[in-house]
């Protein structure tokens, strides 16, 4: 079997689809993408392109690390995404080749059912209160907010007492009922982060997720030791090579690699490993398309140290399109519970609806995240 085509989609809301074609007829889809950059991602996949036509797509090791090692430079969120999707898509076909999931290919499943989680948007406390008893009447019992909207380096204590309040009526409405991580989005300073760690505790977060940006990482350890709440961070670190020095210095309890930007299955799977060795528990991050869900799942059900899977149903960032508006076995992706089974169909189990993604193609504009200032007018972190 050989490689002969390799095809990108970008689409509604802000997701990019590929496909990889053999002269077997077996067809593979992957998701690469940088949200808001999308178009570069997309030139990466096609520099890639030329020295995949023509080889055995079932190599995907060494595919893997001729297109890791095979440049000088490497690494980066625009080359590791690229990488990322092309991975998934070399496991679906696979799959699909051999007729079993891809998670049978990773040695097979460690639970029966994985826990899924909701993001909820608004920045007002009695919209996200609403946002949580619309998800609950699906079954959700766990979900996912932004912990504070921008924040100055050294910022006041009405700033801090804004946030801290809009958690406090959210575990007041619903008490124990319900648990909710916080994600600070790395728009808190470390000086910030301390402060606000402090005056959270009380209202005990399952977990708040890049307290810091991940380029200031040697301050996890410190601010862990200045807190009970579990840390969280993962989504912006591209490699095993970054993982490897935040275990290393430790603070970390929850790693969240995307399988869309850290190189896909093959990486994440060793990532989610090395966690493990660590003690420290894996949780996914992906708040894209059904692709990169379903990639995130099959690591999922193979990693004894998967606590938690996000997934974009109803998302606030979605905008022109949803989930399953691609996919065409719906009922695969069901949760019961705010939990998912796992897929029984071979590759990664999605059936994807290519008429209605080669149309939607054809007008997907190019989203982008916001702008934020500061006051002063200086540049403030989204």
């Amino acid at each position: 079997m050989q490689i002969t085509k390799i095809t990108t989609y970008r689409i509604p809301p802000r997701w990019m689809l590929l496909k990889i074609e053999t002269d077997a007829g077996i067809v593979g889809w992957g998701e690469p993408v940088i949200e808001g950059r999308a178009r570069t991602v997309e030139t990466a996949v096609h520099e890639f392109t030329p020295n995949l036509i023509g080889k055995d797509p079932s190599r995907i090791n060494d595919l893997w690390h001729e297109m890791y090692r095979g440049s000088f430079y490497r690494g980066g969120p625009i080359l590791m995404s690229a990488i990322a999707g092309i991975d998934q898509a070399l496991w679906d076909i696979k799959g699909k080749a051999l007729g079993v999931p891809v998670y049978q290919l990773l040695g097979g499943l460690v639970r029966d059912k994985m826990k899924t989680y909701s993001w909820v948007g608004g920045d007002r406390p009695a919209d996200v209160i609403n946002s949580i008893r619309k998800l609950r009447e699906s079954g959700f019992d766990t979900f996912k907010m932004n912990g504070t909207e921008e924040l100055a380096m050294i910022d006041t204590s009405i700033a801090i007492d804004a946030a801290v309040a809009r958690v406090a009526e959210i575990r007041s409405a619903f008490g124990n009922e319900i648990e909710f991580g916080l994600d600070f989005h790395g728009r808190v300073s470390a000086p910030m982060a301390k402060v606000l760690l402090r005056e959270l505790e009380p209202y005990r977060p399952l977990f708040v997720e890049e307290p810091v940006l991940a380029e200031n990482a040697e301050h996890y350890p410190h601010l862990a030791a200045c807190t009970s709440i579990p840390l969280a961070a993962g989504e912006r670190m591209y490699s095993r090579w970054e993982f490897k020095r935040v275990f290393e210095q430790g603070g970390i309890s929850i790693v969240q690699p995307d399988l869309s930007h850290a190189g896909g299955i093959t990486e994440c799977l060793k990532i989610g490993s090395m966690a493990e060795s660590y003690d420290v528990a894996l949780a996914p991050h992906c708040p894209l398309g059904p692709i990169a869900l379903a990639a995130c799942l099959h690591v999922d059900f193979v990693s004894h140290n998967a606590v938690l899977q996000e997934q974009s149903m109803g998302i606030h960032y979605n905008n022109g399109a949803e989930l399953l508006d691609y996919v065409l076995n719906r009922d695969d992706f069901k949760m019961t519970d705010g939990y998912i089974q796992p897929f029984t169909k071979p590759g990664l189990g999605v059936e994807i609806n290519e008429e209605r993604v080669i149309e939607a193609s054809k007008n997907a504009e190019d989203w982008r995240n916001p702008i934020w200032r500061h006051p002063d007018g200086s540049m403030a972190e989204w």
